[in-house]
């Protein structure tokens, strides 16, 4: 990128991140919606644009989505109202929305995605490779690459431009590396005014809209032969119109910025016969190498293109018809193809042209946000001088520093197997009656219970203060016997499994955040098949418990709804921390009103979360399943005794669901030491009732007011620094509002209490 100053047009310098610059991009495009769904390295950017919205700098919409998925579909639809819309994930949540994608581009409604590359599990890792943004390459978006902070923000301003064109009109990706980009600051320029962009960008709605009533029109019809194919000869030639007119937007935006992006991003070229191809943060570091080896004599040179969709062909032959051998290096590889896309891809490019007779080798490296050194480069660089010297290629495909390790070798066991008979003391005794179906559980005492072993050990990495442990714990001590645990993703899964410890002392299974529920479904089922034909004795007894959280059953709520209707023998077991911690905290649709989050910020403009949160329990035992719970730690003998009851219809009824609120004193801005305090009192308030569903009868565990201690729900809220601004005279109104909402289920809960046909 080459860059002048232009004195007409003032710019700000700063130091600012990927994702800030990108926030400030979208605040200055001015976008009528984002839909979102966090997911890190990219969360930012909502969060950014939610705190930016509080203080009224910008008027985007921000949507949440219950998950990546139904983010693009919001986004989708407030595109084809003629809406200017915005979007930002990474990793598995560009994966989930992926089936949107293609609807996106095949109806051809323009839309901004920031991919802000992280690697796809499994198993997971929040950190950067390139194996999402591969996976997009087929879905007919523009794909725009963005080195640093500085190309986030001029790609996101470029990406609007050429997606609106009206020969054009496809939805953009713009890609930049998660952490080497999204989080390191650098120094940037951005514009003064925000007109500025606003004028650039134009405003382009569609001929064509979903809310012209005058004018009605089907969107996304089902076709046959020969018109799906020639919906994709449209899509194909409005593609070949994006890169007949990339270097015209590249050169405008060159006009109003002073800096000026090519297709390619070449450094060293003119004279090299050895070169490196890399992308985005890598293409930096490698410029450091190519300088280094010029000096020993090397005549080197790295290329990154900034648009890989369309893939820019001819440019990159060009660029490389000196080149006597060429190292592609893939942060990702394309398994089976033996090597990254981007060297299938070149090779292909180069492979057409019968003038080309550059010798490529292909080179995976960096995965998993491995770091990449100035060296790593120029050994890579070597190489194909090496390649060059000896006119073959020997070693065409291999990883950069990596190892598979040693194939023969079995890990021990650091600890012998919990036995049936430690995990089940007959401490606790649970009878039922046959007749009236009545819970007979006695031998609920504190002291002798703390003998049974845990099976979450200590030594994992939790916050100091964090109520998940103490929650599981307690009600694990109501399960006997042999237990296989899944948890979601999310932080009580992520602080309990840093390979290669951790902290679970029985079998333990993690699946993607949404995809909890179907996946122990399938253990369950798949066990008491295999003790069918006799590969596993009847005798084998497992409970089977999923936990989940920080958001989980947002995401994973449509999963757990199918779980509860085929009626797997599980326990569903949630700890609600009021947010999605694990990613920052952003608020969920457990959320209650009010309360402040990295995405429902306070301010001038906002209060905090906007609406009620959803009464989970409730929904799961609309599904008809056997028993639903909700407990908390410092109801001990209430929890532990719900636990056994679940354990009983987990085994011999179907599924059962139980939600237990936790403490989260680093995103809840509260003491650590007060944890349980805070969740005492949400009971005492009524904001979370202790009661159990059984069979459809509703059971109130534990009344506050016939106990004389019900306090009105501000005297919970006092206690969280997330919620304390409610208590000031201009947000009496929300407090009200939750006062209000809490009441009406309460009272709605001891009806239910009162009457069993409710």
């Amino acid at each position: 990128m080459d860059t002048e100053t232009r004195e007409d047009i003032k710019q700000e310098t700063d130091f600012l991140s990927g994702n800030e610059m990108a926030s400030l991009a979208a605040s200055q495009i001015d976008f009528h919606v984002m839909g979102y769904y966090p997911i890190t390295p990219s969360t930012e950017i909502a969060e950014n644009l939610d705190e930016m919205k509080a203080e009224g700098e910008h008027d985007i919409l921000l949507i949440p989505g219950e998950g990546e998925h139904g983010a693009a579909a919001i986004c989708y639809g407030a595109s084809t109202t003629g809406a200017r819309v915005f979007n930002a994930t990474s990793a598995q949540g560009l994966l989930y929305a992926m089936e949107q994608l293609p609807v996106q581009s095949g109806t051809r409604f323009p839309m901004l995605l920031d991919v802000v590359a992280r690697s796809v599990s499994g198993p997971l890792d929040i950190r950067c490779d390139h194996s999402d943004i591969m996976m997009a390459l087929n879905c007919g978006w523009i794909i725009l690459m963005a080195k640093d902070p500085q190309a986030a923000y001029d790609m996101n301003i470029i990406g609007v431009k050429i997606g609106e064109l009206e020969d054009v009109r496809l939805p953009v990706i713009v890609c930049y590396d998660g952490f080497f980009t999204s989080h390191q600051k650098r120094r940037v320029q951005y514009f003064s005014d925000k007109m500025v962009v606003q004028n650039y960008v134009g405003f382009h709605p569609p001929k064509y809209t979903s809310i012209d009533v005058k004018n009605p029109i089907t969107i996304g019809p089902y076709m046959n032969d020969p018109d799906l194919i020639n919906n994709k000869k449209q899509q194909s030639i409005a593609m070949e119109m994006a890169y007949n007119r990339l270097a015209e937007v590249f050169d405008s935006y060159y006009q109003i910025s002073g800096r000026r992006y090519g297709i390619l991003d070449t450094y060293m070229m003119e004279d090299a016969d050895i070169a490196l191809v890399i992308l985005n943060s890598a293409f930096e570091t490698s410029k450091e190498a190519v300088d280094r080896l010029r000096a020993e004599g090397f005549k080197v040179g790295v290329m990154m293109p900034n648009v890989i969709r369309p893939f820019p062909v001819k440019e990159i032959r060009e660029c490389m018809k000196n080149i006597r051998a060429l190292c592609v290096a893939d942060r990702q590889e394309s398994f089976g193809g033996w090597g990254g896309n981007m060297s299938i891809e070149i090779k292909a490019a180069l492979k057409d042209d019968p003038d080309n007779k550059t010798l490529i080798i292909s080179r995976v490296y960096g995965l998993g946000g491995k770091e990449f050194y100035v060296e790593d480069a120029m050994d890579m660089l070597k190489e194909a001088s090496d390649v060059a010297k000896k006119g073959k290629v020997e070693i065409p495909f291999e990883y950069v520093g990596a190892t598979p390790g040693d194939l023969s070798y079995t890990p021990g066991q650091k600890q012998s197997p919990m036995t049936k008979e430690e995990t089940s003391p007959g401490i606790i005794s649970l009878n039922r009656d046959a007749q009236t179906g009545k819970f007979d559980i006695k031998g609920v005492s504190g002291r002798p219970l703390n003998e049974m072993p845990k099976r979450i050990s200590q030594g994992h990495s939790a916050c100091s203060g964090c109520g998940i442990f103490p929650g599981l714990d307690t009600f694990f001590k109501g399960i006997q016997g042999h237990v296989v645990v899944l948890f979601q993703t999310g932080c009580g899964m992520v602080v309990t499994t840093g390979y290669p410890y951790t902290s679970h002392n029985v079998t333990y299974i993690h699946n993607l955040f949404q995809s909890g529920a179907p996946t122990l479904g399938g253990v369950v089922d798949a066990f008491k098949e295999r003790q069918r034909r006799g590969e596993i004795p009847r005798s084998e007894d497992i409970t089977f418990v999923m936990v989940t959280g920080d958001g989980g059953m947002d995401i994973g709520m449509g999963h757990a709804i199918g779980a509860a209707l085929r009626n797997h023998n599980m326990i569903i077991l949630e700890y609600d921390n009021q947010g999605y911690m694990n990613t920052g905290a952003q608020l969920s649709f457990s959320t209650p009103m009010g309360h402040a989050t990295s995405t429902s910020h306070v301010g001038p403009y906002q209060s905090g979360h906007k609406l009620h949160h959803k009464d989970t329990p409730q929904i799961m035992a609309a599904c008809n399943i056997n028993y639903v719970f909700t407990g908390i730690a410092t109801q001990y003998r209430d929890l532990i005794k719900k636990a056994a009851k679940a354990q009983y219809f987990a085994k011999n009824e179907g599924l059962v669901y139980g939600k237990l609120l936790i403490a989260c004193p680093l995103e809840w801005k509260s003491e650590e030491k007060i944890g349980l305090e805070i969740i005492q009192a949400a009971v005492d308030s009524c904001f979370f009732p202790l009661y159990e569903i059984e069979h459809g009868i509703t059971n109130i565990t534990y009344n506050p007011e016939e106990k004389g201690k019900k306090t009105p729900v501000t005297e919970w809220l006092k206690l969280m620094g997330k919620t304390r601004h409610l208590l000031k005279p201009e947000y009496k109104d929300v407090a009200e509002s939750v006062q209000k909402e809490v009441d009406r289920r309460w009272e709605r809960l001891k009806a239910m209490h009162e009457h069993p046909l409710l």
